[in-house]
């Protein structure tokens, strides 16, 4: 850490945007146990930010099949608890768009997440892309909503700041994973050093690696238990923007026991064939299902904490560079 990394640290660390992320509530959201308005009362409780929703968490009770009246109460709910509100769903074509950006303006959102997942050849699956998201300007630059897309496995930390640029469309930013691209055949740090000028928002969690012939997929662990060098990351987020910071909203993401394939290898040609994908998921337990809905719980609760006291040992770490 440097003296103006340092600066940075101190000047922001304690303001940090922290936000409740669904997905740490994966299976409790699955078995309809926490719904979306649960997530606010949370995120309020643990004193951050905002929280992060997917258009189907909380399978039949999702913000996807509420209703008009209740997506405004979510929305006067979100409001009278200081939370910003951001919605993600997990493709790029027309109609999930709309579908994500119905429910983001009903809700009093601030922000839409996406990823594209199409099956093709790299250039195939990247002039799709592009098209996607001249679609969302098109619609939605003046919706008052910004956009991220997130490396999401198999688009490289390169092919994804060469669609944000190339698309002319400033609401538009990356939205980095703390693991994404270890699919994608990267290293976490040589990642960000490329996405970081468009990079907006993050997702934090932590993850083992598994090499898959001349690949690599990730296991997702509990934070502080797997092969991320999760430190480094929070200070070179935290220190992205000169007089203000770039990065708006951490999400907090833990997902203990997800699983992503290798879809990158060293031994792939130029044009790569991109595999058609699922959305993400985590297989919910065989057995023990009670105990492992509150370990689920009780994950996303330490979660905040271990970052919560990563931030203070930066800030601390910081104080040590200044009055040196």
């Amino acid at each position: 850490m440097d003296s103006i990394q340092a600066t940075k640290i101190v000047e922001r660390a304690a303001n940090l945007p922290l936000y409740l992320h669904a997905y740490a509530f994966h299976l409790n959201m699955r078995m309809e146990k926490i719904l979306p308005e649960d997530l606010l009362d949370i995120a309020s409780q643990q004193q951050l930010k905002g929280v992060k929703i997917h258009v189907v968490d909380g399978e039949s009770q999702s913000l996807r099949h509420a209703s008009g009246e209740r997506l405004e109460r979510f929305a006067a709910k979100a409001r009278q608890l200081g939370l910003d509100v951001h919605i993600e769903t997990s493709a790029s074509d027309a109609r999930t768009i709309d579908e994500a950006v119905n429910i983001a303006l009903k809700s009093g959102a601030t922000s839409v997440r996406f990823y594209p997942r199409y099956e093709g050849s790299l250039s195939e699956v990247m002039d799709i892309i592009a098209k996607d998201i001249q679609y969302i300007k098109a619609q939605y630059q003046h919706s008052g909503l910004t956009f991220t897309l997130e490396q999401h496995e198999d688009l490289q930390s390169h092919e994804l700041v060469h669609l944000v640029q190339q698309a002319d469309f400033p609401q538009l930013s990356l939205l980095f994973d703390f693991a994404n691209m270890i699919n994608a055949n990267e290293e976490p740090l040589e990642a960000l050093a490329v996405m970081g000028k468009e990079t907006t928002q993050v997702h934090i969690k932590d993850a083992l690696i598994n090499h898959e012939g001349t690949g690599r997929g990730h296991t997702a662990c509990i934070s502080g238990q797997g092969e991320l060098p999760f430190k480094e990351l929070l200070l070179q987020l935290i220190c992205l923007g000169e007089d203000k910071p770039q990065v708006t909203a951490f999400g907090l993401e833990e997902e203990v026991d997800y699983y992503a394939p290798a879809f990158r290898f060293t031994d792939e040609d130029s044009n790569p064939w991109i595999p058609l994908r699922e959305m993400s998921e985590t297989p919910l337990p065989t057995s023990g299902l009670a105990e492992r809905l509150n370990k689920e719980i009780d994950d996303a609760m330490n979660q905040i904490s271990h970052v919560r006291n990563i931030v203070a040992d930066l800030n601390k770490d910081a104080l040590a560079v200044l009055n040196k």
